[in-house]
């Protein structure tokens, strides 16, 4: 699959896949957009709401590694542990890697750059709060025996892999989540929700991020 960088509104990038039509991020802001569906209706709502000091959370789609590094930096200001999976079937190479300018927006060239640097399939420090494991995996081949507070759900939208939004796929993260566990995702199309809900979850439609009018947060209660 060819990809090439593009511009995002909030001068963060993002990457396009043009045979399938789709972009890692949204073009109206890349780290605006991760922040508000990943990080504020996510983690920062789970602590909110929990108060506990240790999160073990999955992300479906590495990409990038923007969900990651912010989710590092929020571990750092908040002082809470965060264990993080990622899966990734199809890494970016080196050269596009090198190509993001997420750590220097942020100020975290660092950190970005340890991010990456990481091997796959195998758990590395990031720093004393923050511990990365890699799976280069499809989401089908995922098995993993510990479950999740948090699941950030960022696969590509159902358009380009209607197989990654299915009741099945949803039956199997419901499993992988705690209970009172949460999966927040920038995607709430009907057919979408209703395979959530097909699967367990109680969805909550919230606002969007700029240029999307709604999200998902679904929560497994129990």
């Amino acid at each position: 699959m060819k990809r090439h960088l593009q511009l995002t509104a909030d001068g963060s990038h993002t990457i396009q896949i043009d045979e399938l039509n789709v972009t890692y991020h949204s073009k109206h802001g890349a780290i605006q957009e991760s922040r508000h569906v990943f990080i504020d209706a996510g983690i920062s709502y789970l602590h909110q709401v929990q108060q506990i000091n240790e999160y073990q959370i999955l992300e479906m789609g590495f990409g990038t590694g923007l969900n990651a590094l912010l989710t590092a930096i929020f571990s750092d200001q908040m002082n809470v542990y965060v264990n993080y999976h990622s899966i990734e079937a199809f890494p970016l190479t080196a050269e596009e890697i090198g190509m993001l300018n997420y750590g220097t927006l942020l100020q975290q060239i660092s950190v970005f750059s340890q991010i990456h640097a990481a091997p796959w399939n195998t758990g590395t420090p990031i720093h004393p709060k923050f511990e990365l494991y890699k799976h280069h995996c499809t989401l089908n081949s995922f098995n993993h025996l510990e479950q999740f507070n948090i699941i950030y759900y960022d696969a590509f939208a159902p358009t380009a892999q209607p197989e990654l939004w299915t009741v099945e796929i949803f039956e199997k993260l419901y499993h992988l989540l705690k209970p009172e566990g949460i999966l927040v995702t920038y995607c709430s199309k009907g057919v979408v929700r209703r395979a959530m809900e097909a699967a367990g979850f109680r969805i909550t439609k919230l606002q969007g991020p700029p240029g999307k009018r709604e999200m998902v947060r679904a929560f497994r209660d129990h």
